[in-house]
């Protein structure tokens, strides 16, 4: 049996909502993977410190507020700082197309705008790890 796959969901900046984060991390889990949600308003310093803590595999943003470029970039280069780029990091928010593809530019594996069905986030979570092992 394969080991379970570890993710950590975050919510970060002041965006409060948090519902659809909490779907995606409860998605997760009935797919069999393990899920760390840090709840609301984290740092990128807070994001990055709790993947090493808990030597995840994947972390997920939810990011609603627009607040997508600046945060982004800053917990990519974080990850690299640590040396944890073989983390997969995928964005999940009202992203546009063009921050979309730069933030794909940065090392983001994917973007899920809003409609992205759950399966399909869930399937491509588990093919980026098993890609990057």
């Amino acid at each position: 049996m394969d080991p379970k796959i570890r993710v950590l969901v975050a919510k970060p900046g002041l965006d409060g909502h948090d519902r659809g984060a909490k779907v995606i991390a409860r998605a997760l889990r009935d797919a069999g993977m393990e899920v760390i949600y840090t709840g609301l308003r984290q740092t990128p310093e807070m994001i990055v410190n709790a993947a090493l803590q808990e030597d995840v595999q994947v972390i997920g943003l939810s990011i609603l507020s627009g607040a997508h470029n600046a945060i982004v970039p800053r917990v990519m280069a974080m990850l690299r700082e640590k040396e944890m780029g073989d983390v997969v990091v995928v964005v999940g928010g009202t992203v546009p197309d063009d921050d979309a593809a730069r933030l794909k530019e940065l090392g983001v594996a994917a973007v899920f705008q809003p409609g992205a069905a759950l399966d399909e986030i869930v399937a491509f979570v588990k093919s980026a790890v098993r890609a990057a092992v």
